[in-house]
């Protein structure tokens, strides 16, 4: 699940993943946006320490997750397509 909230000027990303986290939601604040790209970041989170999505044409974003494993770089790319229905 996947929920965003305005808390003030704080836009946050807030998910939640079966089977991590205890289940529990994560919050990664908005950083950075174009009206290409979102980013949010939560650098105190063991990974990912940060979330983007961008706008690669109309019908296609890539998701990726990012952050510092036993002190490496990692990092995960989902690419995402419409369907349409």
């Amino acid at each position: 699940k996947i929920r965003l909230e305005q808390h003030g000027k704080t836009l946050l990303y807030i998910p939640t993943v079966k089977d991590q986290n205890n289940e529990q939601p994560i919050s990664f604040a908005l950083t950075s946006s174009t009206t290409q790209q979102m980013i949010f970041e939560n650098p105190k989170h063991d990974f990912p320490q940060l979330i983007s999505y961008k706008q690669t044409n109309k019908t296609s974003l890539i998701a990726e997750i990012s952050g510092m494993v036993n002190g490496k770089m990692k990092s995960q790319s989902f690419p995402l397509q419409k369907v349409n229905e």
